[in-house]
């Protein structure tokens, strides 16, 4: 058999249904091959056709993916197609079998075929394998063999033996919207599987974990704060290049940012009246339009830090889009990637935060109870404000009654007296707190008139209450911008001080270790650089692996277990460098790795860590390849109650669940779950392993936890 495959029409070996021919030569397979020459039965030479298959979704069942011609005879019959149940169909050869479809055998779905068991998926990459032979068809799917039929041949029948061998698949004429990548044509067979694990094509996605500085609505929109300059906010997006196993992709790849329409994907542009473009990106430290400052992909990943400066109520309320793409001539829907509907508003108005799995500061799905914070005025202008959590019984109000009346500057301000006599005294200027409606403009926000930043100081307290409810309602990059003015300024009784009010005040005593840490961590930090950098502006990373693999084991207390090399990479995907890294790439990987030295230097947590047979805590992976460690296959999982201890790569400081752990485990529904869990241990009996996964029932009703090893050791 020869075989001349589709030419690449487009980049990297994708290419439009509409572009695919396939032509094969099949008189040499004729008759060879083991199972004799002809008839029925047997196996019979033949060839085999192998694909990564993209739908999109609109591909609707009864629809034709592949058709076949033979030399001859124009007419176009189904290979390959959906059945009315969205499964996919494998069809006999037109001049090779008996059973083939003709041209008069409409509708062709109730003629011979072999079908799939499961429906065919959309809008994900599938390989799909198709072997033939005069006597037998076989279908196979992402590498496993999933249909086979005997057929009968007609090899005996066939009047002209030239163009009986002739065959060519082609695409369906744009009746089917979908891609493929690379599709080979073989004459040899049982390689389906090879050509599965072989060369998997990229999907863009957006990983929703990782992004900050964004609160969803109750009609699950997301609500960003934009406007002007003196007002907008950053917000934090993560975008992640994986091939169809899941697995990071390291091609020399750049993504781009752009604010799109929700309703119809149409670009935001600038208005005459508007000084900047619609979409800013941060990039060292200046802003510029998100259009002119792609991203490249590192170690699969890109990570945004945005601000929106076009507002929703400046354009007829309507809602956005993130909109991220490759910088490919052709646009490819699996190397696109959207966020949910967004909502620009101008600072000030009250949103519910997202819920577990939703709020971008939780940890995964279901990890933690979120704070969720409300603030307004009564009608006459005093300061009514209540934090509440999830738990109802963690709430701290402040009432207008307790409120005195003081005059500083000729401002009439509102100062609280607390019951306690040991309790701080805080000022809360009333007009710096607004609120607006959703089709606020930029007017009615949030001005400079309430400082926020950590090194200011007045004669009566070191922090406001503003100050205090600002750090408990911002973004993690806003809390780092804080805090390093604070800590510079501040003694430690100060900010521990400001840790207890801002745990009291959010509910979250997990913001007090953050807030605790923050000198020593800047302060360390700030030394091994020094130390790393030697006063220049880069270092080589070959060169900073030894300082900061001895600063991790003295912060930890870990005399016997160190950083491997897995876990060196681990940290250059966090700090987004390459050979060398700069002040930012180092900021970046020690806001992460500081936090998780602290929590390993607790000694019962150091004893785990330090225990290697078995491995408890697996420590520097990422969630991605937790998940494939629980897998026996693509499909299969692991044994239920099978886990993984680990250190979630998406948490720096000073976010509330940097340094914590997350188990990995599949439950006994057979998927896989991610949990937060709380090393807060106010006795002595928390610490050991029991005590950390009583956190999650499920996984001690699964098995007896002292004998179950890791995923990453089975």
């Amino acid at each position: 058999m020869a075989a001349a495959p589709a030419e690449p029409g487009g980049m990297d070996g994708y290419l439009s249904l509409r572009d695919v021919r396939v032509e094969m030569e099949l008189g040499a397979a004729r008759g060879s091959g083991e199972g004799g020459t002809g008839g029925c039965g047997g196996g019979g030479g033949g060839f085999a056709v192998c694909f990564w298959l993209y739908l999109s979704g609109s591909a609707r069942p009864s629809s034709v993916i592949l058709q076949q011609i033979t030399a001859g005879d124009h007419n176009k019959l189904p290979f390959l197609a959906l059945s009315e149940g969205n499964k996919l169909l494998l069809f006999p050869l037109r001049r090779l079998h008996k059973e083939a479809p003709t041209t008069g055998s409409y509708p062709w779905t109730d003629t011979a075929s072999i079908s799939a068991v499961n429906e065919c998926p959309t809008e994900k990459w599938i390989h799909i394998g198709c072997e033939v032979t005069e006597n037998v068809m076989r279908l196979h799917i992402d590498g496993d063999l999933v249909a086979e039929a005997h057929l009968c041949s007609l090899s005996s029948e066939s009047d002209n033996q030239e163009d009986a061998y002739q065959i060519c698949l082609v695409g369906n004429d744009d009746k089917v919207e979908g891609y493929v990548y690379n599709i080979q044509a073989l004459s040899m067979l049982g390689t389906i599987h090879e050509q599965y694990v072989e060369n998997p094509p990229s999907k863009l996605s957006i990983d929703h974990s990782c992004c900050d500085g964004i609160e969803e609505g109750d009609d699950g929109v997301w609500c960003i704060v934009g406007g002007k300059a003196s007002c907008r906010r950053n917000f934090i997006m993560e975008v992640v290049l994986t091939n169809a196993f899941g697995e990071p992709v390291n091609k020399d790849t750049q993504i781009v940012a752009s604010l799109v329409y929700a309703d119809n994907g149409a670009v935001v542009e600038k208005s005459r009246d508007d000084a900047e473009p619609p979409l800013l990106i941060a990039f060292e430290g200046l802003e510029y339009p998100a259009k002119s400052r792609p991203l490249p992909i590192l170690r699969g990943r890109a990570l945004f830090k945005l601000k929106i400066s076009q507002l929703s109520s400046k354009c007829d309320n309507k809602l956005f889009r993130i909109y991220f793409s490759t910088l490919h001539a052709q646009k490819y829907p699996f190397l696109e990637a959207s966020s949910k509907p967004v909502r620009c508003i101008s600072r000030g108005r009250p949103n519910r935060p997202m819920g577990p799995g939703k709020r971008t500061s939780s940890a995964t799905v279901d990890e933690i109870h979120l704070v969720n914070n409300r603030q307004a005025f009564g009608r006459d202008g005093k300061v009514n404000t209540c934090l509440q959590s999830h738990n109802q019984s963690s709430v701290v109000c402040l009432h207008p009654s307790k409120f005195l009346k003081v005059e500083v500057d000729g401002i009439e301000t509102h100062k609280v007296v607390t019951q306690s006599e040991q309790a701080r005294k805080v000022v809360v200027e009333a007009p710096s707190i607004t609120r607006t409606d959703s089709t606020a403009s930029d007017s009615d926000s949030i001005d400079g008139r309430s400082s926020w930043s950590g090194s200011d100081r007045d004669e009566v307290e070191t922090f406001s209450d503003a100050t205090i409810f600002r750090y408990c309602l911002e973004g993690t990059y806003e809390r780092s911008t804080f805090l390093k003015g604070a800590a510079s300024s501040t003694n430690v009784d100060d900010l521990v001080a400001l840790a207890n009010l801002v745990s009291l005040y959010s509910g979250c005593s997990h913001h007090r270790n953050q807030i605790v840490i923050s000198k020593q961590l800047l302060e360390e930090g700030a030394d091994t650089w020094s130390i790393i950098s030697k006063n220049k502006e880069r270092a080589l990373w070959a060169s900073a692996v030894p300082e900061i693999m001895a600063k991790f084991m003295d912060i930890s207390h870990s005399a016997n277990r160190g950083l491997s090399e897995q876990d060196l990479e681990v940290l250059r995907g966090i700090a987004g460098c390459g050979d060398d890294l700069g002040r930012d790439e180092f900021d970046r990987l020690w806001y992460w790795l500081y936090p998780v030295a602290v929590s390993l230097s607790k000694d019962k947590i150091n004893s785990l860590w330090a225990c290697t047979a078995p491995v408890w805590i697996e420590g520097l992976i990422t969630a991605e390849e937790a998940e494939n460690a629980l897998r026996t296959s693509r499909e299969l999982l692991k044994e239920p109650g099978t886990f993984i201890l680990r250190f979630p790569t998406t948490r720096s400081w000073p976010h509330p669940d940097a340094g914590s752990l997350v188990v990995t485990y599949v439950g006994s529904d057979n998927s896989i779950h991610h949990r937060l869990l709380s090393l807060d241990f106010s006795d002595a009996r928390a610490g050991s392993l029991q005590d950390l996964l009583l956190q999650e029932p499920e996984l001690l009703q699964l098995g007896r936890v002292d004998r179950l090893p890791t995923a990453m050791r089975s």
